[in-house]
């Protein structure tokens, strides 16, 4: 049983069984509270796991990937999340004069596990999500007033992450698709997080790697499962995920027509 219910930024998260969740691009920071049960993120930064009592931010434009457990006694795994949206940091920004002086160059994931007012904010939250009295817009906005102000009292650095509202800038391509390409996310999504239109980012493909985006992310997703497989003697059940296929049916087809072979045929 999955349960999510979100009151305008605010996301409430219950999971009774483990839950693998797709890809997905972080696109407004989150804070986040694991009331129970953990969850573990996945990206090219590294792996963190948060369990139960952790807080931890994540930055946006953030591709990861997620797996929610519940916890050892069988109770579902929750969690609250707040999203700072760009309009919210603005109006925050304008009313208080604090603004990035800056590039942040922290980590993309922070753990704040060890603030206590980061913790009895959240414990002020669970009540809206447990009742029949439903958080309304002002009071969702004097909330994420409070996280922000709690944020910047943690590390008045992030300020620098916090408000950057500039879009992401032009990157090297190159390394930016060997970090990136097993996210199963639109070739769009790649385009505007390296820091271009989508026809400048096929042509800027092309030019490096002579090939178009689609043929070449399906052919390192199919190699890098072979390696998988064949190597370190994964079944295709447990890979097919893992390099971005969304159905197993899907990467079969995909790795015969490709290898001239079943995947399961690999010893």
């Amino acid at each position: 049983m999955t349960n999510d219910e979100l009151q305008h930024n605010i996301l409430y998260s219950c999971s009774a069984q483990s839950k693998r969740d797709g890809e997905s691009v972080v696109r407004d920071h989150a804070l986040s509270y694991i009331i129970t049960g953990e969850i573990t993120f996945y990206h090219n930064g590294g792996t963190f796991t948060y369990g139960r009592g952790s807080v931890g931010l994540l930055r946006k434009n953030l591709l990861l990937k997620s797996v929610k457990k519940p916890a050892a006694d069988g109770t579902p795994f929750q969690s609250i999340s707040i999203f700072f949206d760009q309009s919210s940091l603005r109006k925050y920004s304008g009313q208080t004069d604090v603004t990035a002086d800056g590039l942040y160059v922290g980590e993309p994931v922070i753990n704040m596990s060890h603030d206590a007012f980061l913790k009895g904010y959240f414990d002020s939250l669970i009540p809206y999500f447990k009742s029949d009295l439903p958080l309304t817009a002002s009071m969702a906005e004097i909330k994420t007033h409070e996280a922000i102000e709690l944020v910047l009292r943690h590390n008045l650095r992030l300020k620098n992450m916090l408000f950057d509202f500039s879009e992401p800038f032009k990157i090297d391509i190159e390394a930016f698709m060997g970090q990136n390409y097993l996210y199963n996310v639109p070739i769009a999504q790649f385009a505007r997080l390296s820091g271009r239109s989508l026809a400048t980012f096929k042509r800027d493909f092309k030019k490096v790697f002579n090939d178009t985006p689609e043929r070449w992310i399906k052919k390192r997703r199919l190699e890098r499962a072979h390696f998988l497989i064949k190597e370190q003697h994964q079944a295709p059940v447990s890979v097919f995920n893992e390099v971005g296929f969304e159905s197993l049916s899907h990467f079969s087809d995909a790795f015969k027509k490709f290898f001239g072979y079943n995947a399961s045929s690999i010893s």
